[in-house]
């Protein structure tokens, strides 16, 4: 158990270098749930997340959506912004406990 937290966590921190340019959606758009502010936003079929969906046991239909790896959600975006420093996104799929997100696409808060 600990090697699969250790690969998973080793996983996590190489995907956490990659993170996409916000694409300009307004955060109010988000019918899904809270924003949420994930460390990354990688693609379903890259290597590192296509292993670690696999390792949780996630089976997508579609390996072409983007997918938030270490979320958490975003209460509150007041006028001067919000505490996400990593990459805000509105996620379909938020169930997995803040690991993954799926299905993610970034906002602007």
């Amino acid at each position: 158990m600990q090697f699969k937290f250790a690969f998973v966590s080793a996983v996590l921190a190489t995907l956490a270098v990659a993170t996409p340019a916000p694409r300009g959606e307004p955060a109010s758009s988000c019918s899904t749930g809270p924003v949420q502010c994930c460390n990354s936003v990688e693609s379903a079929s890259s290597g590192g997340v296509s292993t670690l969906l696999g390792l949780l046991g996630i089976v997508l239909q579609d390996l072409n959506v983007d997918v938030g790896l270490t979320c958490s959600p975003i209460t509150v975006i007041g006028a001067s912004g919000s505490s996400c420093s990593a990459q805000a996104v509105c996620c379909e799929d938020n169930s997995h406990g803040g690991l993954i997100s799926i299905g993610c696409v970034p906002v602007t808060l």
